[in-house]
Parts: C-alpha cells; sequence; structure tokens
C-alpha cells in the first residue's frame, strides 16, 4: 500500500463521498433560455418534464439559485427535495389510513440507525430512477454526480444499526405499520482516520452540508427529567401515590425521516430525538458579562444527543449513555401516547394498538417507565400497570458475551432516575417471590436470577429485566437463541420455556442486492424476472442456471465490474490501488478480539514469512488481496493496536518486490454502509471466522453470500444456517465447533503450547516481534502478540491449523473459475432465507402477534 494510503486527510465530508461544495464555473450545460429554467410550479413529478419542473422548483425557491449558478450540494438537496416531494403525499396517507384503522403499530426501540444514503433508496422504492435520470439530463446534469454528494448519516456502530434500518425497511415494504424510534446524534460514530496507521478519530459532520431527508417538528417537544428525589403521600381514595420531583429536564425534539416501503405506497417514519434545553439561553447573565454561563444550560443538555455512545470508561461518560438511553426512550414513549392514540383512548388497551421492540439492552429503561407513566400520572395500581406493561414489550439480545449485557449501577441510577429505580426495586421484589414460588427452597437460583446484582457494586442487570419484563425473548440465529437458553439466561428459560424464541436475522435484498449490484441483479432479472426483490425466496430459480455456460460467464462478467468499479473508488477514494487477477479476500466487520482480525493477519503475516524464509516461492502463492474494514471503539486500547499492526503489515508486504505483486493488504479507513455497497458485490471471499459460540448472528455473512462470495467461516452465528442452506461443498468450515470451545475452555486452554508446536505460527508471530512491521521497533506490538501467546482469550492459535488448510482448500477451487462461479451462483440461489422480510414474518408471527395492513 502506497504510503498516501495510509493518511487520510481532515476533511469534513469523507472521500468516498466525493462532494462538491464549490461551484465548477458556472455550468451544468443547461440554458437559461431552456422553457423551464425560471421553474414554474408545476405538475408533480410522475413525468420527466414534471420531474424537471420540481426540481428547478426546489432549487429555485427553496435553495435560492438559478440553475448556472449552483453549485453541485445545492442540486443535490434541490434533487433530495424534489423526491421528498413525491414521497409526502404517500407519507401523510399512510399516517391517515393507520390512524383510521386503529392498526396495531411496531414500535421499533434502538438506539443505533446505521441507514446508508438516502437518495437511492428513495429513488428506488419509488420508482423514480429513469424519471430522475433523464430529468436532470435535460439540466445537464449527471446524476451519479449528485448520489456521490451525499453523505451518510452515522447514526450506528455497526450490525445492530444495520439491521435496525433494514428491519424498518421491511415494514415498510410488508405494508406493516412501524415507527422506528431513536437519537438523532449531532456527529454520530466518529470518522476514522489513520495517522502512521493509528486510528485517529475525527468528528463526523454529516450535517455540515444539510440534512434534507430529515423533518423537525419542535411543536411536538417532549420534556423529559432527570435527577431530584421522589415523594410518598395519599390520595383521595386512600391510595398511596408517589411523585417524582425532579430537578433539572431537557427537551427532545422530534426529527422525523420517511422510510417508503418498496413500489407499494407506504411510508413509515424513523422518528430521531435532539436534545435541548428548557431554557437555552440567561439573558440576565448575558447581561452580567458572563457569556459561558448564560449558554450552560444549552450546551450540558445537548450533550446528550451529541455522539454515539460516548466513550464510558469515565463516570461521566457513564452517566451521559445512562441519560441518552432514557432520553430516546422517555420521548418515544410520551410520542406515542400522545401523538399516535385517539383523545380518550383506554391505556388498559394499549396492547391491541403497540408492541415495543427492544433492540438489545439501550432501550430496557422504557419498562420502568412506562410503569411510572401508569402508576404515576395514568393512576393505575401495580398489577394493572405490569399487566399492560409485559404485554407491550418484547426483547431481543444481540450477544454472548457477558460484558456486552449492561449492568447500571445503582448509584448512578437512583441519581439520575430515583422514581425508576424505586419501580425496578419493585419489579425484582415481585420477580423474585414468583422464582421462589417455582423453586422453593433454592436462594441460590433467586440470587442468580435477581434483577439487582451485589457484585462487582450493587447494580441493576438490564439485560434481566428485559428478559422478566417482555413478552418475548429472541435470539438472532439458531446457534445464538440456543445459547441464550442455555448459557446467558439458562435459569429464566428454566423458568418460562415458552418465553423464548429465535428469529434469525436477515439483510434487505433491496439495498444490498438491487441498489448496491446493478451488475448482477440485471443478470438475475433477466434470467428469473424481478419478483425476487420482494420475495427473497425466488433466487431458487437459479439454481438451475448452476450449468449454463452463457449464465456462468454474464455472472463472473458482473462480478469482474464490481471489481473494476471498487478499485477506481478506492484509487479515488484512498490512493489504493487493487491488482487484477487477484482473490478478493474481504474481512469487514467492528474490530473486535473475538471476530479474530489477527486470525487473518497471522495468515497473511504466515503466507509472506514463507516467501521470505525460502519455504514457498512467490510464484506459487495464489494472488490474493486482503482487504479489511473496521473501526474499533475509541477506548478499545487492544483493538487499535491490532488496527495499527494490520497497517503496517500492509505497508511492509505491499511495497516488498519478493512477493512479486502476489500478495497485497489493503485497509480503507472509515469503512461505512457507502463503501459496503461497493465491496461487498466485488468479494470474492467473505471472511466469518469469530470463535464459534462468540458471534451472534452476523449479517455481513449474508450480504456476501447474496452477492456471490464464498464464505470461510467456523459455526458460528448465522454461518450454521448459511452452510446448511447453500451446502457444504460451497462453503470452507474450518475451527472448532461451540461444544468443543467449551470442552478446551474447561481442559485449560494454553496457547503457549500452540505457539512452541506450530511452527508456521511461531514462525509468523516471531517475524512481527522482529520489528520487520515496525522499522525495528521490536516492542511496538508486543502488546498484540503477548496477548496471542499468554491469554488469546479467542482462541486464535487454536483453529489457526484448520484456518490454513481451509484457505488452502479455498485457493484449490478459486483455481478452477468455472467451479467456483458455480458455487457463487448456488450462494447467491440459496440466501434466499435471509432476507430481513424472512425475519419481519417471523417477527410478526411469533412475537408481535399483528398483520401488515393489506
Amino acid at each position: 500500500m502506497p504510503d498516501n494510503a495510509q493518511q487520510t486527510t481532515d476533511r469534513a465530508i469523507p472521500a468516498d463521498e466525493s462532494p462538491t461544495v464549490t461551484r465548477a464555473g458556472y455550468g451544468p450545460a443547461f440554458s437559461p433560455t431552456h422553457p423551464l429554467a425560471l421553474a414554474p410550479v408545476g405538475s408533480p413529478p410522475h413525468s420527466v418534464d414534471g420531474f424537471v419542473a420540481a426540481f428547478l422548483a426546489e432549487l429555485n425557491t427553496k435553495q435560492g439559485v438559478a440553475l448556472s449558478h449552483s453549485s453541485t450540494n445545492a442540486q443535490y438537496l434541490a434533487l433530495a427535495g424534489t423526491v421528498r416531494q413525491y414521497l409526502m403525499a404517500r407519507w401523510l396517507e399512510t399516517s391517515r389510513k393507520t390512524h383510521e384503522a386503529k392498526a396495531k403499530t411496531v414500535g421499533y426501540l434502538s438506539a443505533e440507525y446505521l441507514l446508508g444514503r438516502q437518495l437511492g433508496n428513495a429513488l428506488m422504492a419509488s420508482d423514480l430512477n429513469e424519471i430522475a435520470e433523464k430529468g436532470l439530463a435535460q439540466c445537464g446534469i449527471d446524476l451519479t454526480t449528485l448520489r456521490n454528494q451525499e453523505v451518510e448519516p452515522g447514526l450506528g456502530n455497526g450490525g445492530l444499526g444495520r439491521l435496525a434500518a433494514c428491519f424498518i425497511d421491511s415494514l415498510a415494504t410488508m405494508d406493516v405499520p412501524c415507527i422506528g424510534y431513536g437519537i438523532r446524534y449531532e456527529y454520530g460514530i466518529f470518522r476514522q482516520t489513520f495517522v502512521d496507521g493509528r486510528q485517529v478519530e475525527q468528528p463526523d459532520t454529516w450535517l455540515a452540508l444539510g440534512s434534507p431527508w430529515e423533518f423537525p417538528h419542535p411543536d411536538e417537544s417532549v420534556q423529559v427529567n432527570f435527577g431530584g428525589y421522589t415523594e410518598k403521600s395519599v390520595d383521595a381514595d386512600g391510595r398511596e401515590k408517589t411523585t417524582w420531583v425532579p430537578s433539572w429536564n431537557v427537551l427532545g425534539v422530534p426529527y422525523n425521516y420517511m422510510v417508503p416501503g418498496y413500489l407499494n405506497g407506504r411510508v413509515n417514519p424513523l422518528r430521531l430525538w435532539s436534545a435541548q434545553a428548557t431554557k437555552a439561553f440567561d439573558l440576565s447573565i448575558f447581561n452580567a458579562g458572563d457569556y459561558a454561563e448564560a449558554v450552560r444550560a444549552q450546551t450540558f443538555a445537548e450533550n446528550i444527543s451529541k455522539v454515539l455512545y460516548p466513550e464510558d470508561s469515565t463516570p461521566q461518560g457513564k452517566e451521559l449513555r445512562l441519560q441518552q438511553q432514557y432520553f430516546f426512550v422517555a420521548c418515544s414513549l410520551r410520542d406515542f401516547l400522545d401523538h399516535e392514540l385517539e383523545e380518550g383512548f383506554d391505556l388498559h388497551d394499549l396492547p391491541s394498538r403497540i408492541i415495543f421492540q427492544l433492540n438489545d439492552t439501550h432501550p430496557v429503561i422504557a419498562v420502568p417507565e412506562l410503569m411510572r407513566i401508569l402508576m404515576d400520572e395514568r393512576g393505575f395500581d401495580w398489577e394493572e400497570a405490569w399487566e399492560v406493561t409485559h404485554q407491550c414489550f418484547a426483547y431481543t439480545c444481540h450477544t454472548l458475551l457477558p460484558e456486552a449485557l449492561e449492568v447500571w449501577s445503582t448509584d448512578l441510577l437512583g441519581r439520575l432516575l430515583p422514581r425508576h429505580l424505586e419501580i425496578i426495586y419493585g419489579i425484582n421484589d415481585r420477580f423474585l417471590a414468583e422464582v421462589r414460588e417455582a423453586f422453593p427452597g433454592d436462594e441460590l437460583r433467586a440470587g442468580r436470577m435477581s434483577i439487582i446484582t451485589e457484585y462487582p457494586e450493587r447494580g441493576v442487570r438490564m439485560a434481566y429485566l428485559a428478559t422478566v419484563a417482555a413478552t418475548k425473548v429472541n435470539g438472532v440465529a439458531e446457534l445464538h437463541s440456543q445459547l441464550l437458553r442455555d448459557k446467558v439466561l439458562p435459569d429464566f428459560s428454566a423458568l418460562w420455556p415458552e418465553r423464548f424464541t429465535n428469529v434469525t436475522n436477515g439483510v434487505t435484498p433491496r439495498r444490498f442486492l438491487k441498489m448496491a449490484n446493478p451488475k448482477l441483479s440485471d443478470v438475475i432479472c433477466d434470467a428469473i424476472g424481478s419478483g425476487w426483490v420482494t420475495d427473497l425466496e425466488r433466487l431458487k430459480e437459479l439454481e438451475t442456471y448452476a450449468l449454463d455456460d452463457d449464465f456462468l460467464a454474464a455472472f463472473r462478467e458482473a462480478k469482474d465490474w464490481n471489481k473494476r468499479r471498487l478499485t477506481t473508488l478506492l484509487r479515488n477514494r484512498d490512493g489504493i490501488d487493487l491488482p487484477d487477477g487477484h482473490l478478493l479476500d474481504v474481512m469487514v466487520k467492528r474490530l473486535h478480539e473475538y471476530k479474530r482480525q489477527t486470525l487473518k493477519l497471522l495468515h497473511v503475516v504466515s503466507l509472506y514469512e514463507q516467501v521470505l524464509s525460502g519455504k514457498l516461492a512467490p510464484a506459487d502463492l495464489t494472488p490474493r488481496t486482503v482487504v479489511f474494514g473496521a473501526k474499533a471503539a475509541p477506548g478499545y486500547r487492544m483493538a487499535k493496536d491490532i488496527i495499527h499492526l494490520i497497517n503496517r503489515v500492509a505497508r511492509t508486504v505491499n511495497a516488498d518486490p519478493c512477493l512479486e505483486g502476489r500478495l497485497k493488504v489493503a485497509f480503507p479507513a472509515n469503512y461505512n454502509v457507502t463503501l459496503a455497497e461497493k465491496l461487498i458485490p466485488a468479494a470474492d471471499l467473505s471472511e466469518q471466522i469469530s470463535l464459534a459460540g462468540m458471534e451472534a448472528s452476523g449479517t455481513g455473512n449474508m450480504k456476501f453470500a447474496l452477492n456471490g462470495a464464498l464464505t470461510i467461516g467456523t459455526d458460528d452465528g448465522a454461518n450454521v444456517e448459511i452452510r446448511r442452506l447453500v451446502g457444504d461443498e460451497h462453503f470452507f468450515l474450518f475451527g472448532m465447533s461451540e461444544p468443543e470451545v467449551a470442552a478446551l475452555g474447561a481442559r485449560g486452554y494454553d496457547p503457549g503450547a500452540y505457539y512452541q508446536g506450530n511452527a508456521a505460527i511461531r514462525a509468523a508471530i516471531d517475524l512481527i516481534n522482529s520489528g520487520i512491521f515496525s522499522d525495528g521497533d521490536r516492542g511496538m506490538f508486543e502488546s498484540v502478540t503477548m496477548s496471542l501467546t499468554h491469554h488469546d482469550r479467542f482462541m486464535a492459535l487454536a483453529d489457526f491449523e484448520s484456518y490454513v488448510a481451509a484457505q488452502a482448500r479455498v485457493e484449490e477451487r478459486y483455481a478452477d473459475q468455472e467451479s467456483w462461479t458455480r458455487s457463487a451462483v448456488l450462494n447467491v440461489a440459496r440466501s434466499g432465507y435471509f432476507s430481513s422480510d424472512r425475519s419481519m414474518r417471523d417477527y410478526l408471527r411469533r412475537i408481535w402477534h399483528t398483520q401488515p395492513m393489506l
């Protein structure tokens, strides 16, 4: 990799979005004397002329510029406004029909929504692509240029947020009433840059040039209270009443986004909340000269929605994260009760109108919040409030890692949300009474199951609270759901076996095949028609084409086209050149040790070492480019050290002539949905190599298989189902099974024995320690190598030999391009199960008990 690929300049907008904020002359090739140049308010954009009229009206009246003097950004904003105008009527009509029908709604509560760019999806969903392209061409504007101007909102961290975006897309496409609720982070997740190979976080200024897809509604703001104390009193009927007396509050301002269904007219809302001060400016303090203090309240309040997941290694960071969680669920519950229900609605019937899906533990504080509203504000007694609350929530657990199951200290909860802590204690007391009745005399079990933990400090186990409150608890892949029942929440599944179920995740085929991979989509449509876009199981019809030479040739050409597109993008975006004719070996996901980017890196280093030592001739290397994409959490030191090592290995390997250009490593910075949409369709090999029993599901694995990449992976998460569906011969399995992992851990895993006993492992780690990747500094990567040889919590060394053997099978298969392509076609043909539409049908049937509005 060239040196300039290791640096990312400090720009407000990422290079892959190729924005243009300056005027390149004054000149789209459009005459000011064109009959539409002055843009009268015309017909809606159902025709090319109507579209041009609406676009120019947006440009003139909303952006305040003539076409001949407009910047690319102004043109993009006008185009977005035109498409938004088209969707607006459908959104309002959807809302009217849903309210009139009194339909049960899905309230999807998620701290993350990794949406990706909106323009392309909106054009596709509304069938405006062709009209927009022709209309803009009349104006001398290239649609692709305006697509590239958009900056995606970084409102998520990875799979969790992308899954939420897929789910709300599917619900709209399936005509299911849904409101997505979340936070409008001003900066979102950080923008990743590399400085000398090290990750450096920069603010993600996704709002800098305007966000045309959102509608602020300050008139529907919600007040959210914090702190203070509670008071007990007795009402006129002699019932004890609790009043929360808060010490401070903020306003939650809703910003609505439209979520269009695919060609069906439904547009559901995504409602994101922004925090503002209730008293933003104190004029008397300002006039006294203390300007900073005058706006302190505003600054303090806005911190709540400033960034995605504040770094929480400090007490202040922990408090801010809890503020975020309560802020958005308090706003969301209040919004539904006050604005989505008709006046006079009996809240005893609330479960007939809403099911709130808790997307992991982040929104679980919504449980005591609904209890508080029903009891303290609406006069329900405890039993009435609990019956309603229990029926209104379902919980999805997305992890198997104990450290990822949130626990909030009772000190923090009591200080920030005193009434909610009281309610949680009440829930726990009644729950433990139920446990003791079911298992009399088993106090150890009661202690294990208590929502309140005493170690290492007194705290609230949010996963336990969610499980107690929810009508259903689900995992997100067959293996994950089984482990959730057997290992994470075994006592709860013994008490309530009927409460646990599985819904395997899925991805939306609209964004991740039709839109992201237009060449392959065309090949598929030419063969079997377009019905697969909303019925992905139709891809099974491609199986008969796996032996069709013409189809295989068209399939390979689509893959080659995607590789050329990616090569151009990475050259312009990062200064990275991808060689022609290489196996494109891709590992893109959040940087975490359990995902085992180190195992992939050890394979690369081992290949390099074998060439250096003469054990392997360069000519015997299968030409391979390994692409990493990953962000590390800002406070996750080991993950950042691994990123640094990957980049240093890339620098050395890419520059070494002894490899004759047959092994390359690329690590483009700031991996996001926009880059994923170009990288995934180009991939040949998908790396899904987490330690068995660690990955909940994975959705990247589904996207790669759907786009014709073969998977090398462990039997972990949804890999199990992918392998079963695509067939063993079309999947490169390696590594220990989950029971074997558990057995090795129980015996006592010694990574040092693998280091001493496997010459390839020892040579690779010794090469890293030699300083060859660190300018002679032997200690630079000691943190990584010492962790591997002395701890290796996720057993990368134990699976290394099996992984290398599987890679040899990869190279053997790849050498036979016809056989490889047949396997790739069958991966696509057998991936229909992994549609988020199917996931939503499972939720509707097993958990939500509602149905589409047909």
